[in-house]
């Protein structure tokens, strides 16, 4: 394959968008640098094609990590406008609607329309190769689309301007998931199997792990839901059941599992600090290079009291993190002392969460990094995609790759579509979660025989859907679990979970308690009269007045009646967890976003969906 930079300054010309309607936009010429009539004959005018999408499409750095953020546990310094309390969202306030949210369907449409004319001129499993890639980038941004929208317009040809498709209604959820499941399959079944060290190309066993993704998002979302959110009306099944989806979901992350081209790193937190995309376990990956395409900022989004949304992990993130033994957290660890908590815990505690001995370079020296409590609202500092260099602290200067969908997260799909359809067995379980553990140094890894009442409350006390599965309850929650330890602040994982969970209500709730904010670090009353020290350094509570902001060593508290948004407090009056309030909500309705009014202007056939 050519290299993505080589076809990039082509591909951006041929597809650069100006202000148009969405007529235009749908049915005007995508090509115009090269003779319309005549591209696409031959294997290297659909790669320069294929090269072009995944230069457009390929997730960036904002959208893996950045893209989880907004979740039960994960803290922010103040929230997307969706959740926040105090903004009435509405359809004028949505967008994703316009031309440029759809110019994925002029791009692949056209390719697979007018793809045709190499036929004879490439072999047939080349040919079906491309015809994959471009259903596999139609089927990855269809999802997204059903996802925000539930139905939609489903379009698989070249508009023409006559073309009445244009002002038509959108069709059902069901119908358009079924072609997405076409899509799917064929990109699973016809893409080769070639593996380059960029990790960027559509190959098989990209088209699998991803296709594995969505499969059991949309199962396990349809079992969790009793309707379609756009319509309020119940599922017909009329294409594919959930038990069926599911079972689509087991087939290709087995696919993934069988072909042997992957397997667990054995090192967990250099996954997020390398340079080098992980070959053993990276499936798709973005890779970042100052001599290639530039670096990036997380590590900065990580460390600014002014960039971003000052990311901090919170006490029930912290709490998912098994004990190495393998035992779950009792209510009295959650009481210890930041200082004492990561002791004997899951080594990914420490490879996310900032803990005692995490060292940095400091001006060319190693020093034991100090939490910052300028950006840091919990006491959990994320130390996940981090550079442990402080000269990236306030600087742009990353070069570390991006993995976007890692072999861990197909095993933990394959472990939960196999449990969901009553099929997990030590086997499996040992193939899948056990082995993630037994990667990360945790013990006793064997199948859970008893629910941990924790886990158990935190997923149902006060939830509207208290539904946990359709297999083994205790399997099925340390699957969650699971997926917290080992996926956390990557690709929108967690808050997709959620969303099919139907358990979006955790947003607004967060700790089990219901404090109106995120649950940070527990602090004793001496901690709080005294101070405490983190690595040499010491830290201290103030009591709040007027304008006071957190510095780099001390926060701010205001008794709880007193406490509004972006202000602290002690969950027990003088000591007890530091709670950084954000008052948040949420409405089954928002399991759908509103179409956009400026659609609906332009076409009222559109509708809106339901409660909106």
């Amino acid at each position: 394959m050519k290299k993505i930079i080589y076809a990039s300054a082509v591909i951006a010309t041929v597809f650069s968008l100006s202000s148009c309607s969405i007529k235009e936009f749908l049915t005007r010429e995508p090509i115009n640098e090269f003779s319309a009539e005549t591209y696409f004959g031959s294997e290297a005018e659909l790669e320069m094609y294929a090269n072009g999408m995944v230069n457009s499409y390929l997730p960036d750095y904002t959208e893996t990590a950045g893209g989880d953020a907004y979740n039960d546990l994960i803290a922010t310094k103040t929230s997307t406008d969706y959740f926040r309390a105090d903004v009435i969202w509405g359809d004028d306030k949505q967008t994703g609607w316009s031309s440029g949210n759809w110019s994925f369907l002029r791009r692949t449409n056209y390719m697979l329309e007018n793809m045709v004319r190499c036929k004879d001129a490439v072999s047939e499993a080349v040919y079906n190769h491309y015809e994959g890639v471009a259903r596999f980038w139609r089927a990855y941004n269809y999802w997204t689309k059903i996802k925000t929208f539930s139905n939609v317009p489903w379009v698989d040809k070249y508009l023409q301007p006559d073309d009445e498709i244009l002002y038509a209604g959108r069709d059902d959820r069901e119908y358009v998931f079924h072609k997405v499941a076409e899509d799917l399959l064929f990109a699973c079944e016809n893409c080769d199997e070639t593996l380059e060290v960029s990790r960027s190309r559509v190959n098989k066993w990209l088209a699998n792990a991803y296709a594995s993704r969505i499969f059991l998002y949309e199962a396990t979302f349809r079992l969790n839901h009793a309707y379609n959110p756009a319509t309020g009306q119940a599922w017909t099944n009329q294409y594919e059941s959930p038990q069926e989806i599911l079972a689509l979901a087991e087939q290709c992350a087995k696919v993934v599992i069988d072909g042997g081209k992957f397997k667990l790193s054995d090192n967990y937190a250099q996954l997020f600090l390398s340079n080098d995309l992980n070959s053993d376990e990276v499936i798709w990956g973005r890779h970042f290079s100052s001599d290639l395409n530039g670096r990036h900022s997380y590590t900065r989004y990580f460390h600014s009291s002014t960039l971003g949304q000052q990311y901090s992990g919170t006490k029930d993130l912290v709490r998912h993190f098994l004990n190495a033994n393998g035992t779950a957290i009792t209510d009295d660890q959650e009481m210890l002392p930041i200082t004492k908590e990561f002791k004997d815990r899951d080594p990914r505690l420490a490879a996310t969460v900032l803990g005692p001995g995490h060292q940095i370079e400091m001006s060319g020296e190693k020093a034991n990094e100090q939490i910052d409590f300028t950006f840091c609202k919990t006491g959990y500092q994320i130390v996940k995609w981090s550079i442990p260099d402080n000269s990236h602290f306030q600087n742009s200067l990353d070069e570390n790759s991006i993995p976007i969908v890692r072999y861990a997260e197909v095993l933990l799909n394959y472990a939960e579509a196999m449990n969901e359809q009553g099929k997990m067995d030590a086997d499996v379980w040992n193939l899948t979660v056990g082995a993630l553990r037994a990667r990360a140094g945790v013990t006793n890894t064997g199948v859970p025989t008893v629910s941990d009442p924790w886990l158990k409350t935190y997923y149902t006390s006060g939830l509207a859907n208290q539904h946990l599965t359709e297999g083994n309850e205790a399997v099925a929650l340390e699957i969650r679990r699971e997926r917290v330890t080992e996926l956390t602040f990557e690709s929108e994982l967690r808050q997709n979970d959620l969303y099919r969970y139907g358990q979006c209500d955790l947003i607004p709730r967060r700790a089990i308690a219901g404090y109106g904010g995120w649950r940070g670090i527990y602090l004793s009353a001496s901690d709080v009269s005294d101070g405490f020290m983190f690595e040499g350094l010491k830290y201290t509570i103030g009591k709040a007045s007027k304008g006071d902001k957190n510095n780099t060593t001390c926060y701010p508290v205001k008794p709880r009646s007193e406490a509004v948004n972006t202000d602290w407090y002690l969950s027990d009056g003088d000591h007890g967890f530091l709670i950084y309030v954000y008052n948040l909500h949420w409405m089954d309705k928002m399991y759908v976003r509103p179409i956009p009014q400026t659609a609906t202007t332009i076409n009222p056939n559109l509708g809106q969906n339901f409660g909106w």
